[in-house]
């Protein structure tokens, strides 16, 4: 994931919520009589809308126009290890892989070939 700036909007709404939820489990341990406190939860409920309707109002102004997308970049190239030309390159890989079991025969001629058990 990509981190990505704090939205203020979210994280009000979502501590409205959890302290929503704080005030109902409290309330369902101790009883409390406000009865003022439905205006208040009213109230306060409004004022995040507001605040929520200001914001994304805010937020759709400020947009930056878009970038223009880039060219579809062409594949690299691999990199060749040392300063080798890809010809010379191909040639070492060529004579690396013709005749290799001969040549490690006459160089290790200690080995022998394992028969596969019948």
């Amino acid at each position: 994931m990509k981190p990505h700036r704090t939205d203020g909007v979210s994280l009000s709404f979502g501590v409205l919520f959890l302290l929503i939820v704080a005030w109902w489990a409290v309330s369902r341990v101790v009883t409390i009589h406000l009865p003022a406190v439905g205006w208040l939860v009213a109230g306060g409920l409004i004022l995040f809308g507001v605040i929520g309707l200001l914001g994304a109002l805010r937020s759709a102004r400020s947009q930056p126009t878009p970038a223009p997308a880039p060219a579809a970049e062409q594949p690299a190239e691999p990199e060749l290890p040392g300063d080798l030309s890809p010809e010379v390159h191909a040639s070492i890989v060529r004579e690396l892989l013709d005749d290799s079991v001969g040549r490690i025969t006459k160089e290790h001629p200690d080995l022998t070939a394992e028969r596969p058990r019948d």
